[in-house]
Formats: structure tokens, C-alpha cells, sequence
């Protein structure tokens, strides 16, 4: 077995427990984690910790029957071996002697040799009684779905209809879609490039430039990478800065700007405008700088609290602002599966309260005539048309463009594009002009 340090599996319980424990993000722990791997240990780090993330209520539910009490809080990395052990027989076929002798051993690894007999029957038991187990989780469409209650209660209720083909392609692994950087290259060009290094890929439906790899790939492997030809980005997330269709010589403004790809495809399709783009977080906001600078574009980049409009705005208005706003992220699950594990159900009501306080600041810096371009990565009702609707009943000087377009499905107020549909993500979008003086 590897060393500590590059023991794939004892850094994926570690990983795990400090998103389960700690409310810490899965992807920012992953790619810090992975640079010291080689490449096979670093996709069967990602393999675990995301797999696990996924079916974590599912693995979850299979195991409660096995347990007299439930773990203390302070052994949360035990719960999280046990996990890992059951989606490698169950998800992984690795063959049950050798998951249930991984984990075990990796009791001592954590200094925890008391888990080991604790760990060693729980499994055995989970084996001589896992098909009645499974049928009995499968039965409920809650943990069939691997989901906490509040958010299955939540999307069924918006969405009765859709609410299966959601939860399925929630569960789904999202492929690697990039948009081709249209001042260098057209997404034919990138295509052929692609596949003179024998990578297949596809069009997307959404998003003139968007492109879908047939297989996921190391995307700083990828040709042009370094050279700024192409970024990662959701077809439905390309939809944005289309949407805004800046022209040249506007000023505009992109809120909650990282991690900066709706920042470099405004720049994209039109280099002659004026654009600030502004985070709250500091080491977000410098992703949006490193995507910029890989790209060779530029903006005025600057950290402060989108709602305190004194903290970073000159008092010009802006022709165009895009509010990509604070959400729960519920429409981009597959990607970041280690949502459901951090996302509470009190997060809506409080989203939805940042999301009206953005609107009704930054309404306040765009000029009359001018568009703000609401997006958020949620199928949640309270924090997309519900906002929109709270929003234009205290603004008198606001008004809704209707979206005119095919893709996804017309709201009492904005668009909806549902998880799965078109092979993207869900986003939601609604126009917003503000009446002249």
C-alpha cells in the first residue's frame, strides 16, 4: 500500500470528513490534494471522493440498519470508511474481501484501532444481507435518489412533472464541455485540432462555441490550453453573455463575477466594452485574474460586497449588468455532487433574501434603458421567478423582457433550463430593463 501521503484512499476519507465535518468545498480540497498524485491515483481519488459525495444518503440509508446507535460526531471519518467501502462493492465491483480488508486497515491509519473489529462486522453483516437491504432503500424514491428530504420535498413541489428525470440526471456524471475562445479560433478549428490528438468531440446544443468531449480528459492536457483557446464552462452556462449580447463601447458589470468564465466570454464576444467585475472573495475573485490573464483579456477586477454599492462603484452607470447570484446550486449537482451533503433547507429562504438585496443594489448603477441579466445555477421556484416576482413589485422603474427563445421552459417569469435536458446543467434566466426617466 502507498504512503501516507499518496494513499489515495486515506486521502479521500480525509478529504471527505472535512466536507461531512467541516462544510468544506470537495473541489477545492480534490485539486489541492491531486497535484501531489500521479495521474491513476488522482482519478481514483476523484472517483471516491465524488462517487461517495453522490451516493452518500443512499449509502447511508443501507448502512442504518446495521447499527445498533450512530456514530459520535468525532468519529465521522469511521461513518466515512464505511461509506467508501460500500460504493466500492457496490458502484466499483471491487471484490468484497478486498474492500472490507482496505478499510479495516485503514483504521489504523487513522489512529483508530478500536473501529477495526467495529468496521470488520458492519461489513460482513452488510454483505450476507445486501440484496434485502438494497431493495428496501430502493423502494423509497428519496434515498433511491440519494437525496436529503427537504430537497426531494422541495423539487417534487416545483417541479411534479419533471421531478424524476431531475433527480436521474442530477445523479449523472456531466461531461467536460468547453467554449472555444471565438478571438482565437471557431469551435471547427478547435474540433480538428482536437482531433489530430485522437479526442473525440461533439457540438453542444446550447452556445455557439460550446464543444462536449467524448471523455473526460486533464484539462490542462487539453491543445491551447496554456494559450487561452478554450475554458470549461456548461453549454447552458454559455447562454449568459449571449443573453446580455454586449456592444461595443458599454459598460458593464458582472456581479458575483468567479469564477470569471461568464466574465471572459462577455470579453470574448465583444472585446470593445468596458467591463468591472466584482467578488466578495478574494481568492475567488483571483481565479477570475489567472482566467483572464490564460485568455489575454482584461477587466477591472475588484473584491467587494456587491450589495455596498459605496464599497466599489464610481458612480457611472452601467449599460449592462450580469448578476450570475448567490444560490444553492441544486442545478449544477452532478458536478458538485458534495452539494447535498453542505446545502441546508433554512440556505433557501436566506439565498433568496441576498438574491432580492443584490438586485435592488446594484438596479441602483444601471442607467436608464439599460438590461441586467438575472442567472442563477438553481431549479428552486423561491430562488428564481419567486425572486424575479419580489423584485418587480418593489421596483417601480423595472420591467421583464420576455426571453424569446427554444431552449428550456417559460416561467411566470424567465426561462428555466432543467438538468439533463440538452446534456447541461440547470440555469435559470430572466431580463430585466430599466424604464427610461
Amino acid at each position: 500500500m502507498a504512503d501516507n501521503s499518496t494513499n489515495p484512499r486515506l486521502t479521500a476519507v480525509r478529504i471527505l470528513t472535512s466536507v461531512v465535518a467541516d462544510g468544506k468545498s470537495l473541489g477545492d480540497l480534490l485539486r489541492a490534494a491531486q497535484e501531489s498524485l500521479d495521474t491513476r491515483n488522482a482519478a481514483l481519488l476523484q472517483e471516491l471522493t465524488y462517487g461517495v459525495a453522490r451516493w452518500s444518503y443512499r449509502l447511508e440509508a443501507l448502512l442504518q440498519p446495521l447499527q445498533k446507535k450512530p456514530l459520535r460526531n468525532k468519529d465521522t471519518d469511521i461513518k466515512i470508511l464505511l461509506w467508501m467501502a460500500l460504493y466500492e462493492i457496490l458502484y466499483m465491483r471491487t471484490p468484497d474481501y478486498a474492500a472490507v480488508d482496505s478499510y479495516t486497515g485503514l483504521t489504523l491509519k487513522l489512529r483508530k484501532r478500536w473501529a477495526k473489529g467495529f468496521l470488520n462486522a458492519t461489513l460482513r453483516e452488510f454483505l450476507r444481507q445486501r440484496d434485502t437491504l438494497v431493495e428496501q432503500v430502493d423502494n423509497n424514491a428519496v434515498t433511491r435518489h440519494s437525496l436529503p428530504q427537504w430537497l426531494y420535498k422541495f423539487v417534487v413541489t416545483d417541479w411534479p412533472q419533471q421531478a424524476e428525470s431531475v433527480f436521474i440526471a442530477q445523479n449523472e456524471r456531466g461531461p467536460l464541455v468547453l467554449r472555444v475562445n471565438s478571438l482565437q479560433s471557431t469551435r471547427d478549428n478547435y474540433q480538428r485540432l482536437l482531433e489530430k490528438q485522437t479526442l473525440l468531440s461533439r457540438p453542444a446544443q446550447l452556445g455557439n462555441t460550446s464543444l462536449i468531449l467524448e471523455s473526460n480528459e486533464r484539462v490542462t492536457a487539453l491543445p491551447g490550453f496554456a494559450e487561452g483557446l478554450f475554458s470549461v464552462q456548461d453549454s447552458a452556462a454559455q447562454l449568459a453573455a449571449l443573453l446580455l449580447d454586449p456592444q461595443p463601447g458599454e459598460h458593464v458589470l458582472d456581479a458575483c463575477a468567479a469564477p470569471g468564465g461568464k466574465t471572459g466570454h462577455l470579453l470574448e464576444l465583444q472585446p470593445g466594452i468596458t467591463l468591472t467585475a466584482v467578488d466578495n472573495e478574494p481568492s475567488r475573485l483571483a481565479r477570475v485574474e489567472e482566467n483572464l490573464a490564460r485568455l489575454k483579456l482584461t477587466a477591472e477586477c475588484k473584491c467587494a460586497d456587491g450589495t455596498d454599492v459605496t464599497q466599489w462603484w464610481d458612480n457611472k452607470p452601467f449599460d449592462a449588468i450580469l448578476l450570475d447570484a448567490p444560490c444553492s446550486a441544486l442545478g449544477v449537482l452532478r458536478r458538485h455532487p458534495d452539494i447535498r451533503l453542505l446545502r441546508r433547507e433554512s440556505d433557501i429562504k436566506a439565498l433568496a433574501k441576498q438574491q432580492l438585496a443584490l438586485l435592488r443594489a446594484l438596479w441602483s448603477t444601471l442607467k436608464p434603458g439599460g438590461r441586467l441579466i438575472y442567472v442563477t445555477c438553481s431549479v428552486l421556484k423561491q430562488e428564481n421567478e419567486q425572486s424575479i416576482e419580489k423584485f418587480l413589485t418593489v421596483t417601480e422603474d423595472a420591467k421583464e423582457r420576455v426571453i424569446d427563445a427554444e431552449w428550456g421552459q417559460a416561467c411566470q417569469h424567465g426561462r428555466q433550463i432543467l438538468p439533463g435536458q440538452y446534456d447541461s446543467d440547470g440555469f435559470y434566466y430572466a431580463i430585466l430593463v430599466k424604464n427610461q426617466a
